[in-house]
């Protein structure tokens, strides 16, 4: 008798012949959910493209509040002409964000792979900043890396 109920409880896998309890073996009733079923944790994940969406424009809006801090420092600290590259390079810095989100959003539906378009984004901005004079380069490439900041203070909000 108590042999029976042993082998009740357990159940032996196919993989390698290894008995697995009962509570984490497959059940072939369908209402009861496998162990393995468990919809992932992730915010994106469980919520769909809708949370992707809200995310996108949070991180957008976010560059953009960097952007509009960082500027007016800028032209009192160092001048005009700083801000002004500083500006332009936030913009593209923004175009870039948006073209890289783009092509993840695209990511599942129609292709496989990352699109490249934003890749042109910085290296534009580095080929205008060396051929423009009133385009400085370094103000310029700091600006487009005002989206790093946004990005991390939109990671410390969502955990």
């Amino acid at each position: 008798m108590r042999r029976k109920t042993a082998l009740r409880d357990k159940f032996w896998s196919p993989i390698r012949f290894i008995r697995l309890p009962a509570a984490i073996a497959p059940s072939l009733n369908p209402e009861v959910p496998l162990p393995l079923a468990k919809e992932p944790s992730g915010v994106a994940f469980a919520n769909g493209m809708g949370d992707f969406e809200r995310l996108q424009q949070r991180m957008l809006l976010a560059t953009l509040v960097v952007a509009a801090l960082a500027v007016p420092t800028a032209a009192f600290a160092f001048g005009w002409d700083v801000a002004l590259s500083l500006l332009i390079g936030a913009f593209a810095g923004l175009v870039y964000l948006w073209l890289l989100s783009r092509s993840v959003a695209r990511l599942g539906e129609a292709s496989r792979s990352l699109s490249k378009v934003q890749l042109l984004v910085p290296v534009v901005l580095v080929l205008a900043g060396t051929r423009l004079p009133q385009l400085q380069l370094l103000p310029a490439l700091v600006g487009f890396l005002l989206y790093k900041p946004a990005l991390l203070v939109q990671a410390a909000l969502d955990r």
